[in-house]
C-alpha cells in the first residue's frame, strides 16, 4: 500500500480527482486536429503544476480526466490554469491569434470534480469506456 502514496517534505499523499469540463456553449468542437493537439498540451500543463494526468478522454463536447494533484495545490487553481493556458494555445494554433483577446474563451466557466479514493480503477475504466472502442480521443 505504501507504493500508492507520494511524498512531499512533511507528508505522504494520494490525491486523485475525476474532473469533467466542457467547451463554451457545449459546442461539439473537440474533434479532428484540436482533439489530437489537446492531449499533449494537457499533460504538459499538468506537469508544470507538479500534477499528473492518470487517465483522460476527449469527447466531442466535454473532457474527462483523472488527475493527481499534490495537496499543496488547490484543485481550482490547477484546473483554471489548465483550461486557461490550453485556451490560449487553441487560439494561437487554430484561430491564428498571437494572443488571446478579451472575451475569447474556449472553455465554459466551471467544472465537475469528485475525489477518486480507492475506486481509482473503476474511474479509469469509466473514462476509458466513454466512446466504446474509439481510441482516438484518449490522451
Amino acid at each position: 500500500m505504501s507504493n500508492m502514496y507520494q511524498s512531499l517534505s512533511h507528508s505522504k499523499w494520494n490525491c486523485k480527482y475525476h474532473i469533467v469540463f466542457v467547451p463554451k456553449y457545449r459546442k461539439k468542437v473537440i474533434f479532428g486536429e484540436i482533439r489530437k493537439f489537446l492531449g499533449p498540451i494537457f499533460h504538459e500543463l499538468a506537469r508544470q503544476k507538479e500534477c499528473r494526468i492518470v487517465e483522460g478522454h476527449l469527447m466531442r463536447d466535454h473532457v474527462h480526466m483523472c488527475i493527481e494533484i499534490p495537496p499543496k495545490h488547490a484543485v481550482s487553481s490547477v484546473i483554471g490554469f489548465i483550461k486557461g493556458k490550453s485556451a490560449l494555445e487553441i487560439a494561437r494554433k487554430f484561430a491564428g491569434k498571437k494572443r488571446n483577446f478579451n472575451g475569447e474563451n474556449f472553455w465554459a466557466r466551471g467544472y465537475a470534480v469528485s475525489t477518486v479514493g480507492f475506486e481509482e480503477e473503476a474511474i479509469r475504466r469509466y473514462i476509458r469506456e466513454q466512446e466504446g472502442n474509439d481510441q482516438s480521443g484518449r490522451f
